[in-house]
């Protein structure tokens, strides 16, 4: 038998305990031993709820047994969870996590302690909820170079914008919906700025370069500027806008982002709708793969988390190897990143004249629900030539937004 314990009986920790407790006789079968939950870290009390006869309020009574193997960390931020992932490690504990934002902060700290302890950190979860995706580039592709990681990471925007396109809402109407689903956070910063999703393709690009990718140095932009008008512009051109991660490797070095992009119709990512999260993955041999599936939620999540435990248990008593090191990785400026943009103008013909004299290569495109201005599809531009570009139109006209396409021909 193995024991374990939970750090955190929120949506996720909750959702682990079920997922145990539930499925316990495969779990049994296919760890080769039982899984029991030994304690539940929480400051709350459950009174109604049978977790409150494993419940402490103390991660001493956790650190201090012995008998604990397997400590999962469910709780949400950074410092704290640091503090007692790191006890836990330095214990001699397997350790596994859902927490994104603390293995972007402290992931190859942790996974030295890890080594040097010979347990394991662990932390499936902490990208695409219950995609396997992690697991894949650590084992599956390890004789791959990987060229690109590209994802929808986030259930929350990808739902909003769903819903934009499908039925013709605001943004913030839909916001206020998927709140009251539980899809998005009271305080849902995180995830319409992009930073959730930052920090996602930052773990992705440290598994699939073996350095360290600093979530902080990454061009991250949210979709909290998109209006119904842009989704009637990509109508107009056959696409969608979707909220991606993307991570290159070329032959000048890494370069990432996270922003909207306009995706066409026949893009791998463009019928990824509601709260689902895809990751599309292309290595130099194995070509291209997608990975699909339920991104965020208590079941899904979990189901990720306790497939970690499992791995725990067949590996008590050895250190599983992630090809991640602490040395820096350094990310392109993405001054040099080449793209395609789709820049709206208020105006009419004088206007659309100076910005084609301008974008020279450009197309202009109009839509019957917004008479008073156009839109211009540039040709490929750099980002630092793009911004330039609209920084001049800006002078003499009022540029409305922009939404950045492939650079594709």
């Amino acid at each position: 038998m193995v024991n374990i314990a939970i750090l955190g009986f929120g949506t996720v920790g909750s959702g682990v305990y079920e997922v145990v407790t539930k499925n316990n006789e495969v779990i049994t079968r296919k760890a080769g031993m039982e899984i029991n939950v030994k304690y539940v870290l929480d400051l709350r009390e459950f009174p109604e709820h049978e977790v409150n006869k494993v419940l402490t309020h103390n991660i001493d009574d956790i650190l201090n047994d012995d008998s604990v193997q397997v400590v999962v960390e469910v709780m949400g931020g950074v410092d704290v969870p640091y503090q007692f992932v790191k006890g836990a490690l330095e214990k001699g504990k397997h350790v596994v996590t859902s927490n994104k934002a603390l293995v972007a902060a402290k992931g190859p700290e942790l996974l030295h302690i890890a080594k040097q302890k010979n347990v394991n950190f662990l932390f499936e979860a902490s990208v695409g909820g219950g995609i396997p995706i992690l697991r894949s580039m650590n084992r599956s592709l390890t004789a791959d170079v990987i060229l690109e990681v590209m994802g929808i990471l986030n259930g929350t925007t990808n739902y909003i914008l769903t819903e934009m396109t499908e039925n013709d809402l605001a943004f913030d109407d839909v916001l206020k919906t998927a709140q009251e689903l539980g899809y998005a956070e009271k305080d849902p910063t995180a995830d319409v700025e992009g930073y959730d999703a930052c920090r996602k393709i930052a773990i992705l690009s440290s598994l699939a370069y073996g350095k360290t990718a600093n979530f902080e140095e990454i061009l991250t932009e949210g979709i909290t500027k998109i209006t119904k008008t842009d989704i009637c512009y990509a109508k107009k051109c056959k696409s969608v806008i979707k909220l991606v991660g993307v991570s290159k490797n070329s032959p000048e070095g890494i370069s990432a982002f996270v922003a909207p992009m306009l995706l066409p119709k026949n893009h791998p990512l463009s019928n990824v709708n509601g709260s689902f999260n895809a990751i599309f993955v292309k290595g130099n041999m194995v070509g291209d793969l997608m990975f699909y599936g339920r991104g965020a939620g208590s079941l899904p999540t979990a189901s990720a988390v306790v497939s970690d435990v499992i791995a725990a248990a067949r590996h008590k008593h050895l250190h599983v190897d992630v090809d991640w090191t602490a040395e820096k990785m350094e990310i392109l400026s993405n001054d040099h990143m080449e793209v395609k943009a789709l820049v709206r103008i208020a105006g009419g013909e004088a206007e659309q004249k100076k910005a084609l004299a301008l974008f020279k290569n450009g197309e202009i495109i109009t839509i019957n629900e917004a008479k008073d201005e156009f839109a211009v599809i540039t040709g490929i531009e750099t980002e630092k030539t793009l911004s330039e570009k609209i920084e001049q139109l800006s002078k003499d006209m009022e540029v409305r937004n922009r939404i950045r396409m492939e650079a594709s021909e």
